[in-house]
């Protein structure tokens, strides 16, 4: 699903890339602080991926005021459920595109991860023209962590560093088989699609 809309804006905040942001307004996934009282919350497991890109987990109205200070353009969406109207609210008075690619939330066993969703969402995440930009799940773990291990395949990182940062997220819950999709995970075809962000090879 997409949702057009026009905004954009200079990137307000700088955090090490592959490292989940910790902040000490953060108290846990539910956050009692309010939209208008000066604090800036980051949604869980924030962190920036590279230039322009971002992942968290699912944001809500405590973390608007820090998600506006990105001045992000688009956001990608990899849960299947609605929108919820609040962030919907806030995306429409931003001017932020929601890219929706809905992928069930299963635990293995059962895990199935949808090559050719992931494949549209990583053309949606490095087309310079939807940065900035916000990768999220429910979590900010798996679904994310395999979206962005795919972005790192085409940066030439080895596997063990981008297993590395997957662990990082994914912590005690990493999954095998998310491993197993970014290792096997095809580039090839993206290649020839330019990349606005570092090539780097770790």
């Amino acid at each position: 699903m997409i949702l057009e809309a026009r905004g954009g804006g200079e990137i307000g905040a700088a955090v090490d890339a592959s490292q989940p942001f910790k902040s000490p307004e953060m108290v846990g996934e539910n956050h009692e602080h309010g939209v208008g009282d000066g604090i800036f919350v980051p949604p869980l497991n924030f962190a920036m991926v590279d230039s322009g890109v971002f992942r968290s987990g699912f944001p809500d109205s405590a973390n608007f005021k820090f998600l506006q200070s990105l001045g992000l353009r688009s956001i990608i969406n990899l849960c299947p459920e609605p929108y919820p109207e609040p962030n919907n609210e806030f995306l429409r008075a931003n001017g932020i595109r929601l890219f929706q690619f809905g992928i069930d939330g299963c635990k293995e066993p059962f895990v199935n991860i949808p090559e050719e969703t992931i494949r549209e969402a990583l053309k949606v995440a490095i087309d310079v023209k939807n940065q900035p930009l916000l990768i999220h799940c429910k979590r900010g773990k798996h679904r994310t962590g395999c979206l962005v291990g795919c972005i790192r395949k085409l940066q030439r990182w080895c596997l063990s560093s981008i297993f590395d940062e997957y662990q990082r997220f994914a912590a005690a819950k990493a999954r095998v088989s998310d491993q197993r999709f970014i290792e096997l995970f095809d580039v090839s075809g993206l290649k020839h699609m330019p990349l606005t962000f570092s090539c780097s090879k770790k």
